[in-house]
């Protein structure tokens, strides 16, 4: 799936919120009839409008013209409510997309709904309220499908980490059991006395090539989407071989020298459960890379 970010528009009108000073007025003013775009508004401007915009600009504003303080978070907390409602409103629209009219189901956990409505009220990121629209839509649909703990998880996510996370997917391949994901970064053959110094005897793939350096790689797993630490599988004999599955086409590694290892990242249980969101197409470039670095150790099938 196609992360991209996107504004964020106001939930209610904010005419009600009172005016800034002179000199903030004036700056805002001319920002609204410019038109001008986030990205090019001064940082000052941005938080002006922010903070008019979720009404906590009373201290900006002269004492003489402030609405009393208990008005004033009134307002707030209307605007609070208002925006969560329409931020739910809104996952259901998209979710509902997702779900049959016809296919029965078991019946849905209401206390499970309850912690998605606690969590999802405050996205109104249109990308990311589509992607909880689509745990939503699973978890109807098969219950079970996603746990508290991914949703904990999925919500400290922001819109970037989310895009970093669908690179992950776009190279990941699953193992035998078509349940378990795996980024490959190489292979190596256990040291002897005829390979030790033989400059092929360990072979990487550059996973920066296709947006995963390390410190990214490290940002997935503070998020608990990947573990960190590089496994590797036991040491393979020749002849014996070693199956995984890219876009459900099997990829048979069968060693052609002895005591052979793959390397590879694991997704954790979190990061296995997302990744149903993103699309299972992995990247045909780097399956090529893959085949490639391999090919040393290995014949694929």
């Amino acid at each position: 799936m196609k992360i991209t970010t996107t504004s964020v528009n106001p939930v209610i009108p904010t005419s009600e919120v009172k005016e800034v000073s002179n000199v903030n007025k004036e700056k805002a003013t001319n920002a609204s009839s410019n038109k001008a775009s986030k990205s090019g508004t001064s940082s000052q401007l941005q938080l002006l409008n922010l903070a008019k915009q979720f009404v906590v600009d009373g201290a900006l504003i002269s004492t003489a013209k402030q609405a009393p303080l208990e008005e004033r978070t009134q307002k707030r907390e209307r605007y609070i409510r208002f925006r969560k409602q329409q931020n739910l409103e809104a996952i259901i629209q998209k979710a509902i997309q997702y779900c049959s009219d016809s296919e029965i189901t078991d019946r849905a956990d209401v206390d499970w709904f309850n912690s998605f409505t606690e969590l999802a009220e405050g996205i109104s990121n249109p990308t990311m309220q589509e992607l909880w629209a689509k745990i939503l839509a699973y978890e109807v649909t098969k219950p079970g499908s996603f746990s508290l703990k991914t949703l904990k998880a999925f919500r400290t996510m922001s819109i970037g980490e989310a895009k970093l996370f669908a690179k992950a997917c776009a190279v990941a391949v699953k193992d035998s059991t078509k349940k378990n994901l795996r980024i490959i970064s190489g292979t190596s053959q256990l040291p002897g006395m005829f390979n030790f110094f033989s400059k092929k005897r360990v072979q990487r793939i550059n996973l920066g090539k296709f947006g995963l350096s390390y410190a990214e790689l490290l940002t997935l797993a503070e998020n608990h989407l990947i573990f960190i630490q590089e496994t590797e599988t036991t040491p393979i004999a020749i002849g014996d071989s070693i199956h995984f599955y890219s876009n459900n086409t099997p990829l048979i590694l069968t060693s052609h020298k002895k005591s052979c290892l793959v390397s590879f990242y694991k997704f954790t249980p979190i990061g296995a459960e997302l990744a149903s969101l993103i699309s299972d197409s992995v990247d045909p470039s780097y399956i090529q890379q893959v085949k490639e670095a391999l090919s040393v150790h290995f014949s694929i099938n």
